[in-house]
């Protein structure tokens, strides 16, 4: 009896708390009518994002130009308009024609922005060029993933899902451990780790340029939920005191410490794990985000990424936050991408059986078929 007494009182404080925790995230602080908290620091509650389509390095023909014209911003979102994209099928019956997973009419289509890049240092516009090290871990990195493919009609046709390979006989290496820790997508499926962060529920990297966050403040901390991907959203706390961790402790979004400079928040974060990179860079990366205020529905965001061990210098990204409707978003609070991934084990499922036919005579070797860019023979 006491047991389950106690076991009730567990689960009623554990309600509680999921309620507490719920109206903290559906009441921001109140504001004074300055514009700051209730402790003075700069207001910057509330839901926001990135209205504009900008790529995020700019074209070299356009040099160190900055913004668009508006044709150059007309002229793109007509392109994009009448794109076909995804909508592109293969033949009738066809892989092409079976194997797709949204078109177009799944894509929303922000229209284009003021700026011809999100990268605003360098003035070209760019991400600086790899370090040679780095260099030589994508080229690993690309050679596993074309011996994977080499055997299949993707390759065979040197479509671009081949990454340049050759066609040829399938490869006595892959079966092998691969001589890195795999996050992108490959033509193998013996576990988890075979398949991208995508597939496995964990795409949500920092910096993120595309969801918008939702921001609550605290007068020690700040919190940021991100909203992006396929619920693949993640939440950061940023505590305003303290130091960083001992260079072992490793997060997935890193350790964020943030202090006020004027009206700017800046946010300093590192210790990244290694296992969750960003455009490469992972254990070593080192972000500098700044927001600021600029009227009540716009921020200013800055983030200057570094990591001598992948690029040859830093680069910063700029982009301006508007304020979207609390109303209208109130109800996405948490990521819900795990608990409805039924993908990622019919992945496995579906190669097993593909295995079993083979062994048994009866259908192609599962790597002679492209299982993983959706062209040549996948099934």
């Amino acid at each position: 009896m006491k047991r389950r007494l106690l076991d009730s009182l567990g689960v009623a404080m554990a309600l509680a708390a999921v309620v507490v925790l719920f109206q903290l995230a559906t009441v921001p602080v109140v504001a004074q009518e300055t514009g700051t908290t209730a402790w003075g620091h700069p207001d910057l509650q509330g839901i926001w994002l990135d209205v504009y389509d900008t790529p995020l390095e700019r074209a070299p023909e356009l040099g160190d130009r900055e913004f668009a014209t508006a044709e150059e911003r007309a002229a793109r979102d007509r392109a994009r308009t009448t794109d076909p994209g995804r909508n592109i099928r293969g033949p009738r019956g066809s892989a092409q024609d079976v194997s797709g997973a949204y078109n177009a009419v799944f894509s929303s289509a922000k229209p284009a922005g003021p700026r011809t890049s999100l990268v605003v240092d360098p003035p070209n516009g760019r991400i600086p060029a790899l370090t040679p090290e780095a260099q030589r871990e994508e080229d690993i990195k690309r050679e596993w993933r074309r011996m994977l493919m080499r055997n299949t009609p993707t390759c065979e046709q040197q479509a671009p899902g081949c990454e340049g390979g050759e066609y040829g006989p399938v490869s006595p290496r892959r079966f092998d451990i691969p001589p890195f820790y795999n996050t992108l997508r490959m033509n193998r499926h013996d576990g988890p780790e075979d398949q991208s962060l995508g597939d496995r529920c964990m795409l949500g990297a920092t910096p993120d340029l595309n969801g918008h966050r939702r921001i609550v403040q605290g007068e020690d901390a700040v919190s940021i939920a991100y909203d992006t991907g396929q619920g693949q959203g993640y939440q950061r706390m940023v505590n305003l005191s303290g130091s960083h961790p001992p260079s072992q402790v490793r997060l997935r979004h890193g350790d964020s410490r943030g202090r006020w400079e004027g009206d700017t928040l800046v946010i300093e974060t590192t210790n990244f794990s290694p296992k969750f990179p960003y455009r490469s860079s992972s254990a070593n990366r080192r972000l500098v985000e700044r927001y600021t205020v600029v009227d009540t529905d716009t921020l200013t965001y800055e983030v200057t990424i570094e990591d001598p061990t992948v690029w040859t210098a830093p680069w910063t990204v700029r982009q301006e936050l508007k304020r979207q409707s609390d109303l209208q978003n109130r109800i996405y609070y948490e990521p819900r991408c795990h608990e409805g991934n039924y993908g990622l084990p019919a992945m496995f499922i579906g190669h097993r059986m593909m295995e079993q036919e083979f062994a048994e005579g009866r259908g192609p070797d599962p790597f002679s078929l492209d299982t993983t860019t959706g062209g040549g023979g996948a099934r």
